[in-house]
């Protein structure tokens, strides 16, 4: 069994790194609130409206099961109960992989192609209401900037321990 190698001494944040860590959570959490508060007249959550996406800018508007659940952080049983709700709803719709016996593609229907075609503007306007008009290009470059080497950190750790 492999080990996790801890500091003998731990490295407290100090009051500015306290400070802008619960700021970021802050935000987050409200962001998301926020956004999907204003996805619920459409009938979707944040991860319905994040799968539609996904299959919306993929290849024949579809995805592997597998590869969507990598792409959205959830858990292929997860994923499966949330394609099984947006299955019902006629938004997407399961195929089977001709390659693979045991694979499945997720695969947008005209009907949640046309609801992304409806929802994204609105979408759109709400993160630039909540979010983008808020700060200057030069504030958003900067976050762009800072965040970026996070990103690519957790992008490069993920699923590792």
């Amino acid at each position: 069994m492999e080990t996790i190698e801890t500091e003998t001494a731990t490295r407290w944040l100090t009051d500015a790194e306290q400070c802008a860590w619960r700021t970021h959570l802050d935000v987050s959490r409200l962001l998301m609130h926020q956004l999907e508060k204003d996805l619920q007249p459409f009938g979707l959550t944040n991860n319905d409206y994040e799968i539609l996406v996904n299959l919306s800018e993929s290849e024949g508007l579809r995805m592997r099961m597998s590869d969507l659940a990598t792409s959205t952080l959830q858990s292929k049983s997860r994923l499966s109960h949330q394609i099984t709700r947006m299955e019902t709803a006629g938004l997407v719709r399961r195929v089977n992989c001709e390659s693979d016996r045991r694979g499945l593609y997720a695969v947008l229907t005209d009907e949640g192609m046309e609801l992304m075609r409806k929802v994204a503007p609105h979408h759109v306007a709400s993160v630039r209401r909540h979010f983008i008009d808020l700060l200057s290009p030069a504030a958003l470059a900067a976050l762009r900037e800072s965040l970026n080497p996070v990103a690519d950190h957790l992008r490069d750790n993920r699923g590792k321990v």
